[in-house]
């Protein structure tokens, strides 16, 4: 995703979304500080929210919570208000709850833990559902992969995916890292300080514009954590991030009902959908069948709280479905016998904007039927907007490549991010495109005949030579409207050592001509309108909010200017090198 995009989404990334403020109504029951014990003996703290007087055992909805149990107080209220048990448990170390918080690590087998201990309490029927978005998406996907015998259903939502989305996405880390750990650092919630963004701007910008090493980021906004250097260990998607997310065989097994929820714009996309994909690979035919996914035109707060309004776009009133009864109507239907919801008409939903309308489709993959190339060209020049290159339906047969330049101590994009401050209409805003300071190119199609769909995510291939051992890149799609204006739809990032894979890096040889595969693009579903164009950017990866690679091939968390080698990239387009991008589209099949 684009910077713009990434300065208004940053403060939702893995974070909680706070419930509607409402007063506890007389229907519930509560009961604080709830002890569950663990294997270890270890007692998680919760809260407990019932029917007034309850008088049979109910089934139990739960969350596994790092951000306090007392922030879910609605959603608990809620549910209960709905014929359900909901438990609303705190991880372990915050808030009430024993132990030391680690991040990722407890969770699988305090879940299992938690879902076992529910199951015999007397006011629960012994069938237990999981609730839960970001983090709490991932205690879902966490706990299930551990298969605890009365967990009968989970509905991850915006689910973070450690290790490819947070706390790093394309091998790149976030400055974002830092801010989110001071939320969660101690026992209770660092909800001011979290909030602050001009202070976190202020600190992330310091670390760049002084050219200090990624390492030190900690230490500078005042929060030195093991945590975070315990990432930095982990640079690449090694077995440390990887045995955090159920393996190929424990899919297989996974045989409960489950709804995924995600959004165009949800920074944890490319983690709800990792999991769900993973799960039609390795599952069987019987449980994909009951795997539901739900796509929304939202970013990651929205896919909690739909609005009709984001970063500049408006939507029509059909965006904005009740997530809660959607929730509620789930569980009915699960855990009580009821009939599927009606929003479900097909495993899979997505919401089509400029269409302004929901679609359904059997499978993810059928949602396109067409994926059409675009291949990349110009006359050699195609390092801005008004000079860019093409986009064309066939790769020229011989053509001079590309280039830029990127120096990493050209600080002047740091220096304008940290002079604009806020942006709060990122997906139409279009700085991204026209300020690359020489360190991108530019493609523009030819506009559209007729309005046109496009559903899914994108892919680019691209034939790159460096003359540095790494470097980091941006790709971004844009749709071009004929009045000028723009649309962000998808975008992507990639370290040039991960380009074969995330797992086992490789130096770049400096000259070489090789393939970029920018294939997790994030899914994007959207009506292009008559006259469009679509606009594809590569870029460098400048910014505050990323750590920067100073391209030398080292260890990137220890670089500083000292390290500095400036960059020269070609882009290679001909027959030989076919540099392309990728685009799933709906084409109506032709009247006879």
């Amino acid at each position: 995703m684009r910077f713009a995009v990434l300065l208004i989404l940053f403060a939702s990334l893995a974070a909680p979304v706070h419930a509607e403020d409402a007063a506890t109504p007389p229907s519930i029951d509560i009961q604080l500080r709830l002890r569950i014990p663990m294997r270890d003996g270890v007692r998680l703290n919760a809260n407990l929210y019932r029917p007034h007087a309850q008088e049979a055992p109910l089934p139990v909805i739960f969350c596994l919570n790092p951000y306090i149990a007392d922030l879910v107080q609605p959603i608990g209220s809620y549910f209960a208000q709905h014929g359900y048990v909901f438990v609303a448990v705190d991880s372990r170390g915050r808030n009430g709850s024993e132990g030391e918080f680690r991040s990722w690590t407890h969770e699988g087998r305090d879940g299992y833990d938690v879902v076992e201990w529910l199951a015999k309490q007397p006011w629960s029927n012994g069938k237990v559902g999981a609730w839960g978005g970001s983090y709490l998406g991932f205690t879902q996907w966490s706990t299930v992969k551990e298969r605890p015998p009365h967990l009968l259903t989970i509905v991850p939502t915006a689910s973070v995916r450690p290790g490819l989305d947070f706390p790093s996405a394309g091998g790149i880390h976030y400055s974002y890292d830092t801010q989110w750990i001071t939320f969660v650092s101690g026992v209770a919630l660092n909800e001011k300080l979290f909030g602050d963004g001009a202070y976190w701007r202020d600190k992330f910008g310091e670390r760049y514009l002084d050219n200090a090493p990624f390492r030190s980021l900690d230490r500078i906004v005042g929060n030195p954590s093991p945590i975070f250097q315990e990432y930095l260990r982990h640079p690449s998607f090694d077995d440390y991030w990887r045995a955090l997310a159920p393996s190929a065989e424990q899919y297989a097994k996974l045989d409960l009902p489950i709804l995924t929820i995600t959004g165009h714009w949800d920074d944890d996309q490319i983690g709800a959908m990792s999991y769900y994909g993973e799960h039609m690979k390795y599952g069987s035919e019987a449980a994909r069948a009951k795997h539901y996914l739900v796509i929304g035109p939202w970013d990651h707060v929205g896919t909690r709280r739909p609005q009709k309004e984001l970063a500049g776009l408006k939507f029509a009133d059909a965006s904005v479905i009740d997530i809660k009864q959607l929730h509620v109507d789930w569980y009915d239907w699960v855990l009580k016998g009821g009939a599927r919801p009606k929003f479900l008409e097909q495993r899979v939903a997505y919401y089509v904007t400029g269409e302004e309308k929901w679609k359904y489709a059997a499978r993810l993959e059928d949602v396109a039927n067409e994926r059409r190339s675009y291949f990349l060209g110009s006359d050699g020049h195609a390092g801005d907007v008004f000079h860019s290159g093409t986009l064309a339906a066939s790769a020229p047969a011989e053509a001079a490549p590309d280039g830029y330049v990127y120096d990493p101590l050209d600080l002047r994009p740091g220096k304008v991010e940290l002079a604009r401050g806020d942006v709060d209409n990122g997906l139409v805003d279009q700085t991204d495109a026209f300020d690359l300071y020489g360190a991108g190119v530019v493609y523009h199609s030819e506009p559209f005949a007729d309005a046109v769909e496009l559903s899914g995510a994108p892919k680019a291939s691209l034939w790159l030579a460096l003359d540095a051992p790494d470097t980091d890149f941006q790709v971004f799609l844009q749709e071009v409207r004929a009045d000028g204006t723009a649309v962000f739809l998808s975008g992507s990032m990639l370290r040039a050592r991960y380009r074969e894979s995330l797992s086992h890096p490789r130096p770049v040889v400096p000259g070489a001509v090789q393939r970029y595969d920018f294939d997790r693009m994030t899914f994007v579903s959207r009506r292009l309108a008559k006259g469009s164009r679509l606009r594809f950017v590569l870029r460098a990866v400048n910014s505050i909010q990323f750590e920067k690679n100073y391209n030398s091939g080292g260890d990137v968390a220890d670089e500083t200017a000292a390290n500095a080698r400036t960059v020269h990239v070609r882009v290679y387009h001909d027959a030989a090198h076919p540099s392309a991008l990728e685009v799933p589209l709906v084409i109506a099949p032709a009247r006879g």
